[in-house]
């Protein structure tokens, strides 16, 4: 095989790498625009701080001795999830629903500011350095001849893949199946309606920031892992790519956000490759633009259906 075919193949590996953590943080984004028509913009601290609680816990649970890499990795997502959630539900009882009746402006302060606080409160608590954390998982496999370019997978890129690709299939199975799903998918069509029904709508409300913040858990532990380095500063940055992977895939689509993440981390990822690290950025929100020239709903979208 020749060079450029090896090297395209790698570049897609890490482009879905990368489009899958953008997905699982997206859809915390897409999941509470579908809902209430607002933008959580402290979504991008709630996945620092899962990170920040996935490398602590790993740390402790090193301390303790123990030594299976599957139940650490276990342990380490299940605390995770649980205390980030917890963050997330915070963050709707704080920043949204006191202001839910006011103007959009105020909840969108109140976001920005709540998303202020949460990056402080961490710097105040761990410090503004990076932190290193020594790999849980290394190696992997080299594809091509000895000698020449290889293509390579690490372990830890096909961990990625399987972790989202499961809790992608958990989130719709419940979504689609369950009796809060439905009623998740009752307020996101007409959530006055679906009040009038008889639905708790401040506990769907809750439920889908609860949701959003367990898949930012996820990719947070998953980045601590990857990179092996966060600071208080990875949320601001994750968020902006996460949300433009949102409005890439169709704002308030669950799969579109999926789809927006994956495009975005093989756009970045090519023009990394194919151009330089430096212009991923623009070229990642050229394509964006293009995107929204042409189908402003985005590539999943639904327009929205004036109610008369």
């Amino acid at each position: 095989m020749s060079t450029t075919f090896l090297g395209f193949i790698q570049q897609v590996i890490n482009g879905l790498t990368l489009g899958s953590i953008y997905a699982l943080i997206a859809i915390g984004y897409t999941m509470v625009y579908g809902i209430i028509g607002m933008i959580n913009f402290a979504h991008g601290e709630i996945y620092m701080i899962g990170s920040y609680v996935g490398v602590l816990v790993l740390t402790a649970l090193t301390l303790l001795g123990l030594q299976s890499v599957p139940l650490m990795l276990l342990l380490t997502l299940v605390v995770s999830i649980l205390v980030t959630s917890a963050y997330g539900w915070t963050v709707e009882r704080l920043a949204y629903r006191p202001l839910r009746g006011s103007p959009r402006l105020a909840p969108l302060i109140s976001a920005i500011g709540m998303s202020i606080f949460l990056q402080n409160y961490v710097m105040l608590g761990q410090g503004a350095r990076d932190i290193s954390m020594q790999p849980l998982i290394a190696g992997g496999w080299r594809f091509g001849a000895e000698g020449g370019f290889q293509v390579y997978l690490s372990y830890m890129q096909v961990l990625i893949a399987v972790v989202t690709v499961i809790f992608m299939a958990l989130l719709t199975l419940y979504i689609s199946r369950s009796r809060m799903g439905r009623a998740c998918r009752a307020c996101a069509e007409d959530r006055e309606m679906a009040n009038l029904l008889g639905i708790d709508t401040d506990r769907v409300i809750s439920l889908t920031f609860v949701l959003g913040a367990a898949l930012a858990a996820v990719a947070g532990v998953l980045v601590g892992l990857y990179y092996g380095k966060i600071n208080p500063f990875i949320g601001f940055v994750a968020g902006i790519k996460a949300f433009t992977a949102a409005v890439l895939g169709g704002i308030g689509s669950i799969p579109g956000a999926m789809l927006g993440g994956i495009v975005l981390g093989l756009t970045e990822s090519f023009a990394s490759a194919y151009l330089s690290t430096q212009y991923k950025d623009v070229v990642a929100f050229g394509l964006l633009v293009l995107v929204l020239l042409f189908r402003p709903t985005g590539l999943l979208g639904k327009p929205d259906v004036e109610k008369v």
